[in-house]
């Protein structure tokens, strides 16, 4: 499934505007997302280990994650710019906060929003291509084939756990993911809302 299609919004005029003069931040934050990516995989593997089939796709998908996250740290020191604690955007928070707390709920939800972090970051990469120096552009163009795939994993997997209320689940985290990329954020971030 495209992405484009997929989510109900476009990153607002006014964060990509915002991104020439944060462009720091914006590399620590993507960092900071990768390793997140990763991290969340592999708790994932942890927590259900009565699905084999989960727990190799997502085993794949850490290692990309990872390797994504070495890529940018050698950009931060190629720039000089140091890699250090950000403090995280709303909107992973604001997603995860409608994860219901009962199995398989749970599953089918986090899986939900990992889709749809997934599809907002290739959607952010394409965007990005249009105001990033040749170096940037070029490595952001390089993770949109890997980043579609993760998406289109995450969204099948939600897809085979959800049973017969998925469609409805999907619609709902789509409305959140909405209201967080169009609503004004103070900081900043890879995945935050035009700034306000």
């Amino acid at each position: 499934m495209n992405v484009n299609s997929f989510l109900r919004c476009a990153t607002p005029d006014a964060w990509l505007a915002a991104v020439p003069s944060n462009l720091p931040v914006l590399l620590v934050d993507h960092a900071n997302c990768e390793k997140k990516a990763a991290s969340t995989a592999l708790n994932l593997i942890y927590r259900y280990v009565d699905k084999p089939d989960l727990m190799m796709q997502l085993s794949k998908l850490a290692r990309e994650e990872l390797r994504h996250f070495e890529q940018v740290l050698a950009l931060l020191a190629s720039r000089e710019i140091e890699y250090r604690h950000v403090s995280p955007a709303r909107y992973a928070g604001g997603l995860r906060d409608g994860v219901r707390t009962f199995e398989p709920a749970r599953l089918v939800d986090t899986l939900i929003v990992c889709a749809i972090v997934e599809a907002r970051s290739c959607e952010r990469f394409q965007m990005l291509l249009a105001v990033l120096d040749d170096e940037l552009a070029g490595f952001y163009a390089s993770l949109l084939k890997s980043e579609e795939r993760h998406f289109n994993v995450y969204l099948k997997m939600a897809r085979t756990y959800g049973g017969s209320e998925i469609d409805a689940r999907i619609e709902h985290f789509l409305d959140l993911d909405k209201q967080l990329i169009l609503e004004p954020d103070t900081d900043f971030r890879f995945h935050s809302g035009p700034p306000g």
